[in-house]
């Protein structure tokens, strides 16, 4: 499960050591150390989930906390030195998802990482779609990759998000036909190949050498996340 985390950390030491230990579970990972950092890093990005110090200058975890919860459902895990009662009731009342008093070990936090991404994920079933670092979202109507929006006409997002719903799945010509219909108004055979040649263009780094969006060569295309593309085009 590969995802987009910030870590809103003021230790530098302390950020290092997390954002080490995220990246060997294979996460996107964004450092910053001020609270005012934080609300914009989570703004620019699609963003999963939030590691959020409690102690933060220019914008204290609390209120990045309380800003975020009323304009995201990002997941946040909030860490603090303050270990009374108090302290961690007012975190959870504000929207925090869990709560980690220092010191802590960095393998329990990269498992509650696990815990609360799949639990985030569970909750967006059914609203976004992930084939590795492209998300797609049916409801917003909105692509994006790597964190960056991907403009997209009507039947290639159609196309997309039929096959971003069964990734590695091998979707004929005729298949993806019958999930346009409606989307584009003079549909054929052709037509299937020309969004598959301009999606390609807009999610692919080298479109002439894709490696999510393949070919299947008698068959059709598959959408992959990225990491299995050496062998069809």
């Amino acid at each position: 499960m590969c995802a987009q985390i910030v870590i809103a950390e003021d230790d530098v030491k302390q950020a290092e050591l997390v954002r080490r230990y995220l990246e060997r579970d294979r996460h996107s990972v964004v450092v910053v150390h001020d609270g005012r950092a934080a609300i914009d890093a989570v703004r620019r990005r699609e963003t999963d989930l939030l590691v959020l110090d409690v102690m933060l200058p220019r914008v204290d975890g609390l209120e990045v906390c309380r800003t975020l919860r009323e304009e995201s459902d990002v997941a946040v895990l909030m860490l603090t030195a303050r270990s009374t009662e108090d302290d961690l009731l007012l975190g959870l009342d504000l929207g925090a998802d869990d709560y980690m008093t220092k010191p802590f070990s960095p393998r329990e936090l990269t498992a509650r990482v696990r815990t609360l991404l799949r639990r985030a994920q569970r909750t967006a079933a059914g609203s976004r779609l992930r084939v590795g670092d492209i998300v797609i979202d049916p409801v917003r109507h909105e692509i994006h990759r790597n964190g960056e929006p991907v403009e997209c006409t009507p039947g290639e997002f159609r196309l997309l998000e039929t096959m971003a719903a069964e990734p590695d799945r091998v979707f004929s010509r005729e298949q993806l036909l019958d999930r346009l219909h409606g989307f584009d108004r003079f549909i054929t055979s052709r037509t299937i190949d020309v969004h598959v040649m301009n999606l390609r263009k807009k999610i692919e780094p080298e479109a002439r050498r894709p490696t999510y969006l393949l070919t299947v060569y008698g068959i059709g295309y598959k959408l992959t996340d990225g990491g299995r593309g050496d062998g069809a085009r």
